[in-house]
């Protein structure tokens, strides 16, 4: 046999059958889904004020890399499903054991076409999908759905060590806050107490504070200042606590890892969504390996229900692998498992299940 970098011509004929087929689900699946996005959405993109430009390039543009990176373990499932069961059913499974490959053997260039999928899966969900969710997020806030957070209330951050900033409330149309306070604390002793009856924000941590007063305490000494007016530089911007349900898609993972850190340090506690993105993103690589174990192992034996049964189990399996991964983030939202824990409980059950299946097949 011909041999190109270690690999065998059966190996390279697994790995394009293989990532062929999984390319040929993603388009398959995702012309689907964009069929009926735009059936459930025609009535908003058939609006005048809706360009159809923004449509195309900054909706669907982005629309379907996004939602091919999100299934990607189901297409992956499907893919192995599909054509490991069209090799059994054509009897090259028996015929490649019956040569003397192991099983073991076999796997490689499943396991290599895996390798190719999770890095590029990651990558994508890393680093270049974010930039692009920002553009697609814009247009259904413009045109479908707004769902951008412009007003909180009791907003409570630590702005850096010892010093805690208090919003009764907060407008990000107007970028006016009320009854907000600024405590400075040093060895657990306030030192520094300013309240204001509003602040307005400016640029990059620059605000306004209006009708202030400043409480300075040294011993039993205090001293009050009080104002109209006052421009200060303060360690906050309104995104830092103004989340919408949608922000975590549209960070990279550095910039994922940076917030969640910052926000952690100011003490606010309602981050779990960025959190679980954050673990789910390293999870995925793991999954690719784990789901197509179980897709080679379930499908290589040959069996009397033929390829639809076994594609009829696959799907079965990989919408359960999803379902179960919005299950666990649920629980995480909840507060009832840590954001990483949800993150990985389907892939540690799906381990177990790949590896059994893995000693049930065929030799």
């Amino acid at each position: 046999m011909k041999y190109t970098l270690g690999l065998k011509r059966i190996d390279w004929y697994i790995i394009k059958q293989f990532l062929g087929t999984y390319i040929f689900a993603i388009v398959l699946i995702i012309s689907i889904s964009v069929v009926f996005d735009i059936n459930e959405k025609i009535d908003k993109f058939l609006n005048p004020e809706v360009p159809l430009r923004a449509i195309v390039f900054d909706y669907y543009m982005n629309f379907i890399p996004y939602f091919a990176n999100l299934f990607s373990p189901l297409f992956t499932f499907i893919a192995v499903i599909f054509f490991t069961s069209k090799l059994a059913d054509k009897s090259e499974i028996i015929a490649m054991l019956a040569s003397g490959v192991s099983f073991k053997r076999l796997m490689l260039p499943y396991m290599i076409s895996a390798a190719v999928i999770a890095i590029a899966t990651f990558v994508l969900n890393a680093f270049i999908i974010p930039p692009a969710n920002i553009t697609r997020i814009e247009f259904q806030n413009n045109y479908i759905k707004d769902k951008r957070v412009e007003y909180a209330r009791d907003i409570q951050l630590e702005v850096e060590p010892g010093v805690i900033a208090y919003f009764g409330s907060y407008d990000t149309k107007s970028r006016m806050g009320y009854r907000f306070s600024l405590k400075h604390f040093e060895d657990k002793r306030l030192v520094s107490n300013l309240t204001a009856s509003s602040i307005k924000y400016d640029t990059l941590y620059q605000w306004t504070i209006m009708d202030y007063m400043i409480r300075d305490f040294e011993g039993m000494r205090e001293t009050i200042t009080e104002g109209s007016r006052k421009d200060t530089t303060i360690v906050i911007i309104p995104s830092d606590f103004l989340i919408a349900v949608n922000d975590n898609e549209t960070m990279t993972t550095p910039q994922l890892y940076t917030y969640i850190k910052r926000q952690k340090q100011r003490g606010i506690g309602n981050i779990q969504q960025f959190e679980i993105e954050y673990h789910k993103r390293y999870a995925g690589i793991l999954a690719a390996f784990i789901l197509t174990t179980i897709g080679a192992s379930l499908s290589s034996r040959k069996v009397k229900g033929g390829m639809g049964l076994n594609i009829g189990i696959g799907i079965g399996l990989s919408f359960t692998y999803i379902l179960f991964t919005t299950v666990t983030s649920t629980f995480a939202i909840n507060g009832y498992v840590t954001p990483m824990v949800a993150a990985w409980i389907p892939n540690i059950i799906y381990s177990v299940i790949a590896i059994f299946l893995y000693t049930r097949a065929p030799r």
